[in-house]
């Protein structure tokens, strides 16, 4: 794990990041706005019952169709014997958390590099809070969703509690998972023929 300013092959890390190509990637970003677009992809597919397949592999970025991945990552959502699963995976709600871990670190991460802090430790706990009578339909004032999700990260660097808490809040503002989850995005669901 490089969690430190340090060289390989001559590129300058700093908690694991190369810098110059952060830097490069900022400056392409300013120069072309358009650049920043991505669209990201994923299929599904229901096996039985709460089990079904997501496969992610291409997207969009960089102003071109991604070719770099040469297989799928592929992800198993299960549920639960409470839920009516047998433990197939990890289910959506489960997954919804993960996905908030791991951007809300990334996010953590590239902003600390970017401010020159090296983090030395990093974890984080998530919990969230669910009541299953709104995915039920039994009580329309329940959501269907998480009431509330908490996020609890451990973090040792080389800088103030101060300026860990305002990165905090930098992670929270711009993590692309909890920014989405954070405000209305609208969702459309529709049959395809």
């Amino acid at each position: 794990m490089q969690n430190v300013l340090m060289t390989k092959n001559d590129a300058v890390l700093m908690n694991g990041l190369d810098v110059q190509r952060a830097m490069d990637t900022i400056a392409a970003l300013k120069a072309d706005p358009s650049l920043a677009k991505f669209q990201f992809r994923a299929r599904n597919s229901w096996i039985n019952g709460g089990e079904n397949r997501s496969a992610i592999r291409g997207f969009y970025g960089a102003g071109r169709e991604d070719d770099s991945r040469k297989a799928d990552f592929v992800f198993t959502n299960g549920e639960p014997p409470v839920l009516l699963g047998a433990n197939e995976g990890a289910n959506p709600v489960e997954f919804l958390l993960h996905a908030s871990a791991g951007c809300v670190t990334t996010t953590f991460v590239i902003h600390a590099m970017a401010q020159g802090i090296t983090i030395t430790s990093l974890s984080t706990e998530l919990e969230g809070d669910l009541d299953l009578q709104g995915l039920l339909a039994m009580k329309d004032d329940v959501p269907a969703g998480y009431e509330q999700i908490r996020i609890r990260m451990h973090v040792k660097a080389d800088c103030s509690d101060e300026k860990l808490d305002a990165l905090l809040a930098v992670a929270r503002k711009h993590s692309p998972v909890c920014n989405t989850v954070c405000r209305p995005v609208p969702v459309l669901i529709e049959r395809a023929s």
